[in-house]
């Protein structure tokens, strides 16, 4: 038996062939480290998707990392306002909120990357696809879901559930031997993800429940202790359950949100501190920052209360759970999701 720890050929003495993979890129620890192992696994050409849903990073600082790593060709794909079109908005005239508080920011994320991905994909000739989902979390489903719907003759690699690498910290080891920079470190070890609609905090202190987030935490949303005493008020225009307008002025989809993130963040609106129940059948914490996205969420739910009525407004709470455990549960290209669509587009009429 080879001694090696990180070694790639002994997870699967019968792995199967694949020659050109489309990996899902962000430029963080994970997919950081799947570039070189892919190519010492497979012995395969690596195509980097990085998707921008609005994460606010250096993507190109992330395109040359992953060519710097071996990438054979490494993209940029713009989906931001695909994102917030096709699911965001979707979802907000749904109503759909995961176990009361959580307003979905990861789940509806990864389904617009991963059918990027699938296209690409077969604009390149790939047979295969990849993730840096782990194995124990939602992503991972998320993800696969949505390729065998999209691209069901493509193979999936999960390297998080093939390799010898079980943690953070050994990931963190395999990083420096490869000679890979990441911003993790061992003191630092918080698992962020970012898009236009959040931004999520998972690990570290909060595996401990009996810990409070510390405030160096928190990246966004000022601290509602040092938020301006006096106040803000914003008046946001809707069209059949879609917003259109901030007060008064008409918006395209990314600058309204930007506009309401902007204001919801400096006075301190839209964190949260949760234990949710995983797919993966696990409880999980996480702390959330979702500042114009908890606007638009509790106008949707007043302007609602003003104009449906009562047998509508009762059948669509019920709609509405059922919409959010589909987006949780990465079950967005299904025609379930879809009929559900089809009542919340009459309904907001």
């Amino acid at each position: 038996m080879c001694r090696r720890r990180f070694c790639s050929l002994c997870w699967d003495e019968e792995k199967p062939v694949a020659k050109k993979v489309v990996l899902a890129y962000s430029g963080g620890l994970d997919t950081s480290i799947i570039i070189p192992w892919l190519r010492e696994t497979y012995g395969c050409e690596v195509v980097a998707m990085i998707g921008d849903v609005g994460q606010q990073e250096d993507l190109e600082a992330a395109r040359k990392k992953a060519l710097a790593t071996g990438a054979a060709s490494a993209s940029i794909e713009d989906l931001r306002e695909e994102f917030i079109t096709g699911y965001i908005w979707p979802t907000l005239r749904a109503g759909a909120v995961y176990e009361h508080d959580y307003l979905l920011g990861t789940s509806f994320a990864r389904p617009v990357l991963a059918k990027r991905q699938v296209e690409i994909a077969h604009q390149v000739g790939a047979d295969a696809v990849a993730h840096g989902c782990t194995g124990k979390g939602n992503d991972q489903v998320r993800f696969e879901l949505t390729y065998k719907a999209l691209g069901p003759e493509l193979q999936i690699i999960a390297p998080w559930r093939q390799w010898a690498i079980n943690s953070r910290e050994d990931a963190l080891t395999y990083a420096t031997a490869h000679h890979i920079p990441v911003e993790q470190s061992l003191k630092n070890i918080y698992s962020r993800d970012r898009n236009i609609w959040h931004l999520s905090h998972e690990g570290g202190r909060l595996e401990d429940p009996r810990n409070a987030p510390e405030e160096a935490m928190w990246q966004w949303i000022t601290a509602p202790a040092k938020a301006p005493e006096s106040g803000a008020e914003v008046t946001i225009g809707f069209e059949a359950g879609t917003p259109v307008s901030v007060d008064g002025a008409r918006l395209g989809p990314v600058a309204l949100i930007d506009t309401l993130n902007a204001l919801a963040a400096a006075h301190g609106v839209g964190r949260i501190d949760i234990v949710e129940n995983r797919l993966v059948g696990i409880k999980s914490r996480g702390a959330y920052e979702t500042p114009g996205g908890t606007l638009l969420v509790q106008a949707h739910r007043q302007l609602e209360a003003l104009t449906l009525d009562r047998e509508t407004a009762h059948y669509a709470q019920a709609l509405a759970l059922r919409y959010a455990e589909l987006v949780y549960y990465g079950l967005w290209f299904t025609t379930l999701r879809e009929s559900l669509d089809a009542f919340f587009t009459r309904a907001q009429q």
